[in-house]
């Protein structure tokens, strides 16, 4: 296939302007749970956790590190990651066919698309992810085009950093293997460079895979619970495919689909079909095994990237289509930034669907007013036991936000036993009281011989989160020492 040229200039302005967008609202509103967990978690720097690798956890210790508590230098990371990522998609669609309009029409399909820009705009392992899976999937259609067969060593690299973010580029991977038993070309699969590169991941990932063997394998318990629907961002099941055709955006069906479909028929892109059965094949699995819809969106650009260059000869023969594709991708933008970015006064949030559909927009606020209640029960507790009181929480977000609030507050750090909270220990057996949050009475009163209610979280701003409403407790007389009530306090999810 002759390909292109690369259009270097429009792809550059055009990434750089998608990481400044995002950049722009990074500091409205506040940290999101999970990036509050991940500034904690890169305090206890380990090969893995509980519930991920260390990629995200060492990139928020090093933010957190040089820059303190900025939290638009928390996400600046991932600005650069979603910049990345249009930029991809561009050189992506120019692989597959695609002159240098293809190239800039599949980028800004990336670029307005839901899913990169509420994740551009957020510390967390799924702006990696999506990052990974796009540049594993450059380097795969680059090979499988006919480039160097050395070329296999760097997807091996690349693809053994990854595994240190999450596990589910392995899936990526067996799919795209599977794809290649499927319908070929065979032939790479007898490359001795590819299983070279194969067994480079795996040295790259051992540390990881060591970690969780000493450890009993709990992402394989985490990933159940995540298919019972323990995770905030869970989706029923029946959701699952329609959910396919807002992570990008409705009116972008119109590429991805078509894409879909031409890596699948064209002659041309017959090296790249297995792509297609990729897709299908981890549309299934994900279905069936109860994953998060999101965990299609990494395969969305080469779809869109396939899918440019047949809009972009459709226009060419109907000129006065585009404004309605300008039209489209402009309205795309308007809408998915409104719902997943920080844009509208957190004052109005609550009269608005935004929470409904964007559960993380509901994350990222009320923490300061959550630690002020946190501290207010504290300051009840007579100064005499004050020294020896501690915080207890029912799950990491809570836990992170008494980190990175409390002190300023006078609190202490918190416990958890919420992930790798669980693994960084319980209180020390000379705490005297326990301010709770969270957790069930009936539970609590299993566990200590006196509890009384303290205070009711409430963010200030009505908007119906994970916290909102949970009750503050004040615990005494621990049923035995910490270390054997411990264990009842355990929660993966």
């Amino acid at each position: 296939m002759d390909l292109s040229r690369v259009a270097w200039w429009p792809l550059a302005l055009l990434s750089s302007s998608l990481a400044a967008f995002v950049l722009i609202f990074s500091g409205r509103y506040g940290p999101h749970r999970d990036e509050l967990y991940f500034v904690t978690a890169g305090q206890h720097l380990a090969w893995g956790y509980v519930d991920q690798p260390a990629f995200t956890p060492l990139v928020a210790r090093l933010v957190s590190t040089l820059f303190g508590d900025a939290l638009v230098a928390w996400r600046f990371p991932s600005a650069l990651a979603a910049g990345a990522v249009v930029l991809l998609t561009g050189l992506i669609a120019r692989r597959l066919g695609g002159d240098r309009s293809a190239q800039l029409l599949a980028g800004s399909a990336m670029a307005v698309s839901a899913f990169l820009l509420i994740v551009g705009h957020m510390l967390s392992t799924a702006t990696f992810d999506l990052l990974f899976w796009t540049l594993i999937s450059f380097l795969v259609v680059r090979q499988l085009q006919g480039a160097d067969p050395r070329g296999w060593l760097l997807v091996g690299l690349v693809t053994g950093i990854a595994l240190h973010n999450k596990t589910l580029i392995a899936a990526l991977i067996a799919a795209l293997l599977l794809g290649l038993l499927a319908v070929g070309p065979r032939s790479v699969l007898r490359s001795g460079w590819l299983w070279a590169g194969a067994g480079i991941a795996a040295l790259v990932w051992l540390p990881n895979l060591a970690w969780q063997a000493s450890n009993g394998w709990p992402q394989l318990s985490l990933a159940r619970a995540i298919a019972d629907g323990s995770s905030g961002s869970s989706q029923p099941w029946w959701l699952f495919l329609p959910m396919q055709l807002v992570l990008i955006s409705p009116v972008l069906v119109a590429m991805w689909v078509p894409g879909l479909v031409r890596m699948w028929r064209a002659v041309e892109l017959r090296p790249v079909r297995c792509f297609a059965v990729a897709y299908v094949v981890l549309a299934v699995v994900f279905l069936v095994t109860g994953g998060k819809p999101y965990y299609l969106a990494g395969l969305f650009p080469v779809l869109l990237a396939a899918g440019a260059p047949l809009v972009v000869d459709w226009l060419r023969r109907r000129s006065d289509a585009r404004a309605w594709v300008s039209g489209g991708l402009g309205l795309s933008l308007l809408f998915n930034a409104v719902l997943m970015l920080p844009v509208l006064p957190v004052r109005v949030l609550a009269d608005t669907p935004v929470v409904d559909i964007n559960y993380d927009a509901g994350e990222t606020v009320g923490w300061p007013a959550f630690a002020d209640t946190v501290a207010g029960v504290f300051a009840g507790v007579s100064r005499a036991e004050q020294i020896r009181t501690v915080v207890v929480t029912e799950n990491y977000g809570q836990a992170g936000a008494i980190d990175r609030y409390g002190p300023e507050r006078g609190l202490s750090k918190a416990y958890s036993g919420h992930n790798a909270y669980f693994d960084w220990g319980p209180p020390p057996d000379t705490a005297g009281p326990v301010v709770v949050i969270g957790f069930d009475e009936d539970f609590l009163r299993t566990v200590f011989a006196d509890v009384s209610p303290a205070a009711t979280i409430d963010n200030g701003v009505g908007v119906n989160n994970d916290e909102q409403g949970t009750p503050v407790w004040i615990a005494r007389d621990p049923r035995g020492p910490w270390a054997a009530i411990w264990p009842s306090f355990r929660r993966l999810g």
